[in-house]
């Protein structure tokens, strides 16, 4: 199967049964989304969602937060994974929002990264998340599943995993696409057992075509792995 045909399929198949993915993050302003998105590097969207409710009420606006001390912002996100290095970086971005944005959250990928603890994943979240942007974010799970399905050849990093993304998949279906690759292996196409016997793609995955060498159309019964239909 060629490439063409990998991206073909895949994007019929979520196009027609994920038309509204989107980001499992709780946030209700661009503020809020780019403190929950910094707050989700290497956390799970569950406990992100479980501590920016305490921490919005705290701190509702980038204001609030820029003024706050280490120790209130801590406090507020110990639970939460690398919590030192992420309390810097809220305050950090917080203070610059409001000393050079005036209180906004910017638009532009490059000026988003420019902000502490805002990589190009991040900016491409808030770009894509907010402003509509055709970008794609990639995180672990989007670069472990695109290479898997074979829509990715040798990338060996995001940003090469995101070039070739962007340009096969239509510029209209790139902000979808990134939430498709996320929830697929965040549930299905899971990093150490890949669950093939659920996957609704499989016919059109590169590693399910190596590891099982089922044809187009048939399926292959495994010996440790029977399938469901």
């Amino acid at each position: 199967m060629t490439r063409k045909q990998r991206y073909e399929g895949i994007i019929d198949h979520f196009s027609k049964h994920q038309p509204d993915a989107a980001t499992e993050l709780e946030y209700a302003s661009p503020y809020q989304l780019l403190v929950a998105v910094i707050l989700s590097a290497q956390c799970t969207d569950k406990r992100v969602n479980l501590t920016t409710p305490a921490f919005f009420k705290r701190f509702p606006d980038p204001k609030t937060l820029s003024e706050a001390t280490a120790d209130e912002v801590y406090e507020l996100i110990r639970s939460i994974s690398f919590p030192n290095n992420k309390t810097k970086h809220l305050i950090g971005m917080s203070r610059m929002l409001v000393y050079e944005f005036n209180g906004e959250v910017p638009s532009s990928v490059e000026e988003l990264q420019r902000l502490p603890g805002v990589g190009r994943k991040t900016a491409n979240v808030i770009a894509s998340c907010i402003f509509n942007q055709p970008r794609m974010a990639v995180d672990t799970h989007v670069f472990r599943v695109s290479a898997r399905l074979g829509l990715t050849r040798r990338a060996q990093n995001p940003y090469q995993t995101e070039i070739q993304l962007i340009k096969h998949i239509p510029e209209d279906k790139i902000s979808l696409a990134h939430h498709w690759l996320i929830l697929h292996g965040r549930y299905v196409c899971v990093a150490r057992r890949p669950k093939c016997e659920i996957c609704k793609i499989r016919e059109f995955c590169a590693y399910y075509e190596s590891i099982f060498k089922a044809p187009l159309g048939q399926t292959v019964i495994h010996k440790d792995r029977p399938l469901a239909g």
